[in-house]
C-alpha cells in the first residue's frame, strides 16, 4: 500500500509527501528548465529545480492559510500532504458556522493572491533582463492561476467550499449545501474530461489534455466521497443505540459460584461473550469472564459471581435513545471493545460494538458486508481503515 513520507511539521501540523509528488516535481523542473535555454544548460536546469520547489513553497503556503484559520478557530489539522495535484490540509472536523466554514474555505486563495501581488511588485524593482526577473514573474503568475483555480466552485476546490459555505448560510441546511456543493464538483469533473479528450482529439495536445482528464477524475472521485460521507453522517443523526444493539448476552445469577457459571456456560461452545449479573429481578453487572484467570482456582467451588461483578455505574454504558454517532466517538476515543445499552429503567437493553454499528449502518444505506466482514471487525475490534468511521462521526 503506498505510504505518504513525513518530513516535518509546521505550527504543530505534520508535512506529508506522497511518493507521486517526486513525478510532478521532475515534471515542473522539466518544464521550467526547457523555458529557461537561453540562459544555458546548467543555470536553466538549476533554476527550473528551485521554480518546482517555489512552486511547492507555494502550494504548501496555500494550505497553511486553510490549517491557520482552522486552527484559531479551534480546529485540529491532523496533516498537510503534498501529492499528484498539488496539496491538501486534513482537519479534524467542520467549522460550526457557515461564516467560519467560509474563512477556512478563502484563507488559501487569498494567501495566492497576497504571493501574487508581492511578487508582482518584486519583479518591478529588478531588471527587466535577468533569469531573475522571469522566474519571479513566473512564480507570480503561478500564483494567480492557483489562486482563480481553486476558486472554481465545485468540491473538493476551494470554491466549492465557498459555495458550500454560502449554500449553508442561504438554506440553513449544512448537509444539503454539501450534496449541491459536490454535485457541482460533479458536473465540472466530467466537463474537465470532456474538455481533456477534445484536446486530445482535435488539437493533438496530448499532455495537456491528459492533465485536465486527470484533474477531471481526481475531481470526480473526490466529489462522490463528500457526497456519501455527507449521507453518511446525515443516517449517523438519525440513529440511536438501540438501533444498532443487539442482545447477544447472557444473564446470569449472581449467587452462582465461579465452578458453576463455568461449568453452565463457558463450556458451551455457542455461548456469548457477554455476561451479565443478576439478583432478585435487579441487574448487579457485567461479568468479565478473564477475571476467572486470575481466580485461584481452589475459590471457584465456594466464591460467587458477585465478587468478581463490575457493577452497571462502573462501565461503560449509553442510554438507547443516544444518537449513533456518541456511540462511536465513546467505542473510539475510549478504545472500547463494546458498550453497554441501558433501558430508561436502567436495565440493560443490549450491547453495542464496531461490528454492530456497522452492520445497522449498512442496512440503512442498503450496503453490501457480509457476515463474515462483521465477524472480523468485531474479533479486530476496530472499524476498517478505510472507512474513518470514528472522523466522520466525530465532524457531525
Amino acid at each position: 500500500m503506498q505510504k505518504n513520507w513525513q518530513i516535518g511539521s509546521l505550527f504543530g501540523i505534520p508535512l506529508f509527501l506522497d511518493p507521486l509528488w517526486f513525478v510532478v516535481l521532475g515534471l515542473a523542473t522539466l518544464n521550467f528548465g526547457l523555458a529557461y535555454q537561453q540562459w544555458g544548460n546548467v543555470t536553466a536546469w538549476s533554476a527550473g529545480l528551485v521554480m518546482a520547489l517555489l512552486l511547492f513553497t507555494s502550494v504548501l503556503l496555500h494550505e497553511l492559510g486553510h490549517s491557520l484559520v482552522a486552527q484559531s478557530q479551534g480546529i485540529k489539522v491532523n496533516s498537510i500532504t503534498l501529492f499528484f495535484f498539488g496539496g491538501i490540509t486534513a482537519i479534524e472536523e467542520e467549522s460550526k458556522t457557515p461564516g467560519k466554514a467560509f474563512q477556512v474555505a478563502i484563507a488559501g486563495p487569498l494567501v495566492s493572491i497576497v504571493l501574487f501581488l508581492l511578487l508582482r511588485l518584486v519583479s518591478n524593482v529588478i531588471p527587466d533582463t535577468t533569469l531573475l526577473t522571469f522566474m519571479v514573474r513566473d512564480l507570480a503568475r503561478i500564483n494567480l492561476i492557483l489562486a482563480l483555480f481553486n476558486l472554481i466552485p465545485g468540491l473538493p476546490l476551494d470554491g466549492g467550499q465557498v459555495l458550500k459555505a454560502a449554500l449553508w448560510k442561504l438554506t440553513g441546511d449544512h448537509f444539503q449545501a454539501v450534496h449541491w456543493a459536490a454535485r457541482s464538483g460533479q458536473i465540472l469533473g466530467y466537463s474537465a474530461i470532456a474538455i481533456g479528450f477534445a484536446l486530445d482529439f482535435f488539437t493533438r495536445e496530448l499532455l495537456t489534455g491528459l492533465w485536465i482528464l486527470l484533474l477531471g477524475w481526481f475531481g470526480i472521485r473526490n466529489a462522490n466521497r463528500y457526497d456519501r460521507v455527507t449521507t453518511l453522517q446525515e443516517t449517523l443523526l438519525k440513529l440511536v443505540a438501540s438501533d444498532a444493539m443487539t442482545r447477544d448476552f447472557r444473564v446470569v445469577d449472581t449467587d452462582q459460584t465461579l465452578r458453576e457459571f463455568a461449568d453452565l456456560y463457558l463450556l458451551e461452545s455457542s455461548s456469548p461473550h457477554v455476561y451479565f449479573a443478576a439478583a432478585d429481578g435487579r441487574y448487579r453487572g457485567l461479568v468479565k469472564v478473564d477475571d476467572l484467570r486470575t481466580t485461584e482456582r481452589s475459590q471457584w467451588e465456594t466464591q460467587t459471581l458477585q465478587s468478581i461483578v463490575y457493577p452497571l455505574t462502573t462501565i461503560p454504558t449509553v442510554s438507547e435513545s443516544t444518537s449513533l454517532a456518541e456511540v462511536i466517538n465513546k467505542l473510539e476515543n475510549e478504545q472500547l471493545p463494546q458498550i453497554t445499552v441501558l433501558s430508561p429503567a436502567g436495565a440493560v437493553a443490549g450491547v453495542i460494538d464496531r461490528g454492530d454499528t456497522i452492520k445497522c449502518l449498512a442496512q440503512k444505506l442498503n450496503l453490501r458486508i457480509t457476515d463474515a466482514e462483521i465477524k472480523q471487525i468485531k474479533e479486530e475490534g476496530s472499524f476498517p481503515p478505510g472507512l474513518q468511521l470514528g472522523v466522520i462521526a466525530k465532524s457531525v
